[in-house]
């Protein structure tokens, strides 16, 4: 009986399991973007809640051309010199979330921006987040917000109006 027992165990270990491979991918494919979020836009800003008033303007005129080159997407703002590649986080038909960080000196500035496209427009809001770190041990001294109604128009790039 033992034998039999062994035999069976000996089996269990050498049969090949078959089963199916599933594939999880994680984050957006940016070839869920819309081809009317990329081109040259207009975009308006006008704060609407911030824990620090002082550090963050209360409204801005900005220029961003949105492009993409390979599966990498980046916001360049010609006037300013800023150019970041952006991090998709959800793609829903026109709604689009993305972020963007910015180190310089001791601090990071992050972006959240939720845009809903329509007609060559866009609005939204753009929520901040800029840490502070000391110069001495990098400790984080200070977090500050701030939450933007933005609005963006069109000035080039392809029409909302087309395909996918």
């Amino acid at each position: 009986m033992k034998k039999i027992v062994m035999i069976i165990f000996m089996l269990l270990l050498t049969v090949p399991v078959f089963a199916e491979e599933k594939i999880l991918s994680a984050g957006v494919s940016v070839n869920d973007v819309p081809k009317a979020f990329f081109g040259s836009w207009r975009v308006t800003a006008k704060i609407e809640d911030s824990n620090s008033y002082g550090t963050f303007k209360p409204a801005s005129i900005d220029f961003w051309n949105l492009s993409r080159v390979g599966d990498k997407i980046t916001l360049e703002n010609p006037f300013t010199g800023a150019k970041a590649e952006i991090s998709l986080r959800t793609v829903e038909g026109n709604v689009i979330v993305f972020s963007k960080k910015a180190p310089y000196d001791n601090k990071i500035l992050t972006d959240v921006v939720t845009i809903r496209l329509s007609n060559n427009e866009f609005s939204g809001i753009n929520d901040l987040t800029l840490e502070s770190f000391s110069l001495v041990d990098n400790h984080l001294m200070k977090t500050e917000h701030a939450k933007y109604v933005i609005k963006g128009e069109k000035i080039a790039g392809e029409s909302i109006l087309g395909d996918k």
